[in-house]
């Protein structure tokens, strides 16, 4: 009779730290909905970030001025009657130097 209290004592503590530090077992399911959570977050930004680009194709799309700005400051582009003039640690934008109208 005594063995088999021992025996089934074992068991119980092999089960308990299988259930506890397994494959399976509590802590990695801890680590899994704490890994889940930041995929999570990170979707939530990833969408915000998306949401805004569509924006910004759409604007662009449909407004011919802020695609000409957008090509001004961003890639440094300048019209026919344009003069450009650079000023060495003027920058403006993305490091586009702005272009300045002939007068």
């Amino acid at each position: 009779m005594r063995i088999l209290c021992l025996l089934l004592a074992g068991l119980l503590i092999a089960l308990q730290l299988e259930l506890w530090f397994g494959d399976v077992g509590l802590r990695r399911q801890a680590e899994l909905e704490s890994l889940a959570q930041q995929k999570t977050q990170q979707l939530a930004l990833l969408a915000e970030r998306n949401a805004s680009l569509r924006a910004d194709v759409l604007r662009l799309k449909a407004n011919d001025a802020a695609l000409e700005a957008r090509a001004r400051y961003d890639l440094g582009m300048i019209k026919e009657d344009e003069v450009f003039y650079f000023v060495p640690g003027a920058v403006s934008g993305a490091g586009a130097v702005r272009p300045e109208t002939a007068r």
